[in-house]
This record gives structure tokens, C-alpha cells and sequence, in this order.
């Protein structure tokens, strides 16, 4: 795992660590607000905002990474308690190896998402049946309510929690950011403001 941004370990036991992974084309104040949440509400040492270098399903179009993963790096500048990494995995499960290089096999992983993703990551075809349910033995899932609250399978329940998170994000998603920028309408109070000037050089 390359780490472009590391935060300050505040104490040597082990670590609970939150891990938000996607494309970030580009990220959102949603994102942010989703970390800070898990910082603050779920009682996390720490959150890293980690992009595969490669995707399982899909290829980087249009930004590529190197762009994306320094608008995170510029978004989370300064904030206590995150951290910013490119993995050399794409799935969740790979991403959580990786990331237990660095932080220790002891070290406690949540995954953070939407409704909408754990829909995704649940229901994904991992080869073969159970083989998610031995993936949660390594990390968990904390959800948070969007268009909707994510009611996982009850065998799951332990492994896969809602995280409030304070706040209407609903409609605000990368892909209404592009649109916006795309139809000229107003999009720069979606992104975190550092950003502003660089995603519209980035994406105008």
C-alpha cells in the first residue's frame, strides 16, 4: 500500500480503523462527511481513504488516478485522523490484506459505504456460496442511511452496522457533480472546498 497522506497513530494498541474505498470521480462532501462521521460517532482511531490502483469491473476514465487521488489528498489536508493511500487491490477483501500490512493483523477494519453499495458489495458474485461471510471474519460493514437504510441479512447483523451520519447527502454523489459541471449549473458547493479550483480545471 502506498500512502500519500498517514495520520498520526494516537496510541500503540490496536487500531480501529475505517476504510472508505471508491473512485472518487471526484470526491464528494458526502465522502467527507461520511469519514467524519465514523471518526466521530463510530469511535475510530482513524479513517484512510484508499482508490485500487486497478478496479475489478471497471477502468478509470476521463481523470485518471493520479488526479483523483490528489483531489483527496488536497480535500482531507490538515483534518485529524486521515489518512490517503493507493492499493495494490481492488476488492474489499484485498484491499483490507493490504491494508493490514501496515496496520497489524490485529487491527480492527470497517469498511464505510452507503445503502447503496452494501446492496452492491452483498449481492456480488464472489465465486462461490459463503465465501462474503468468510470475508466478514477479516472486516466488517458500517453503513450509512442513503435514499434509504440498509437492512443487511440477520446472520450478517454483527459484521454489518448503520453509522449515522448527521446531515441530507442524499443528492450528493460524484455523478451529479459531473453532471452538474457537464450542464453548467451550479456543483462547487458539492465538493470540499479546497478542491474547487482544481476540479474545475480537472473536469470543466
Amino acid at each position: 500500500m502506498e500512502f500519500l497522506v498517514r495520520a498520526a497513530r494516537k496510541t500503540e494498541s490496536a487500531h480501529r480503523l475505517g476504510v472508505l474505498s471508491g473512485s472518487f470521480h471526484p470526491i464528494t462532501r458526502a465522502h467527507i462527511a461520511l469519514a467524519e462521521a465514523a471518526l466521530e460517532t463510530a469511535g475510530l482511531d482513524e479513517v484512510l481513504l484508499v482508490m485500487p490502483r486497478q478496479f475489478p469491473h471497471k477502468a478509470y476514465a476521463g481523470v485518471g488516478l493520479e488526479d483523483r487521488i490528489g483531489l483527496v489528498r488536497d480535500a482531507v489536508a490538515g483534518r485529524e485522523g486521515f489518512s490517503v493511500a493507493v492499493s495494490n487491490g481492488g476488492l474489499f477483501v484485498e484491499i483490507a490484506r493490504d491494508a493490514r500490512g501496515d496496520y497489524g493483523y490485529d487491527a480492527e477494519l470497517w469498511f464505510l459505504c452507503g445503502r447503496d453499495a452494501a446492496e452492491r458489495i452483498v449481492g456480488w458474485d464472489y465465486g462461490a456460496e459463503g465465501r462474503f461471510a468468510e470475508q466478514l471474519n477479516e472486516f466488517g460493514l458500517l453503513v450509512a442511511e442513503r435514499q434509504g437504510r440498509y437492512l443487511p441479512p440477520d446472520e450478517f447483523t454483527v459484521r454489518i452496522r448503520p453509522l449515522p451520519v448527521p446531515g441530507d447527502w442524499n443528492d450528493v454523489s460524484a455523478t451529479e457533480i459531473r453532471a452538474r459541471i457537464t450542464g453548467g449549473r451550479p456543483w462547487a458547493h458539492l465538493v470540499p472546498e479546497p478542491i474547487v479550483a482544481k476540479v474545475s480545471s480537472l473536469y470543466g
